[in-house]
């Protein structure tokens, strides 16, 4: 990155390592001295491990939404299912509870992690011929989709049965 700042630059560390390595269950100290910074730099960027988290959550999530405008729909999932994300979106699902739930830190997470993605879709959707009218009912049923299977995936491991169901969706918009 050039000319990226501080905050930017553990930002892409941390996703980096939380892809690779995992870490999200250890304690802020332990992920600073994993990104080569002291836990003072982290809290002064993200205000906490919750918001480090939750930062990189939402820019994993940014990432991929600005990789579906280029990419077919199968792409896309295989991007999604891809083993180097499962990492960051084990941490999206657990993130997602605990904002949910109200832990401190956590909730500024929920905003727009629906809304957020359902116009880049439905312009996905208006390339596949689904009339204007229909796009937002069929953006959030694609949304529900892939977040459900992506959730069976960090849940069951099994790659071949949620490739399948997605398959079975995909080929729901296929034209005759």
């Amino acid at each position: 990155m050039i000319d990226a700042s501080p905050r930017a630059k553990l930002l892409d560390a941390a996703i980096d390592h939380i892809a690779h390595q995992g870490g999200a269950d250890r304690s802020l100290r332990a992920l600073a001295a994993d990104l080569g910074t002291s836990h003072r730099m982290l809290i002064y960027h993200f205000g906490s491990k919750e918001g480090l988290l939750t930062a990189v959550a939402r820019e994993v999530e940014a990432r991929q939404r600005a990789a579906l405008e280029g990419l077919d729909p199968a792409d896309f999932w295989r991007r999604l299912t891809d083993d180097d994300l499962r990492a960051n979106e084990k941490l999206f699902f657990q993130l997602y509870g605990q904002a949910l739930g109200g832990t401190p830190g956590t909730t500024e997470f929920l905003d727009g992690v629906i809304e957020d993605w359902l116009g880049p879709i439905e312009a996905r959707l208006g390339g596949l011929g689904v009339p204007e009218a229909d796009r937002p009912a069929h953006a959030r049923l694609g949304l529900a989709v892939a977040r459900g299977l992506l959730l069976d995936l960090v849940t069951t491991g099994d790659r071949e049965a949620v490739d399948a169901a997605m398959e079975k969706f995909l080929a729901l918009y296929e034209k005759p």
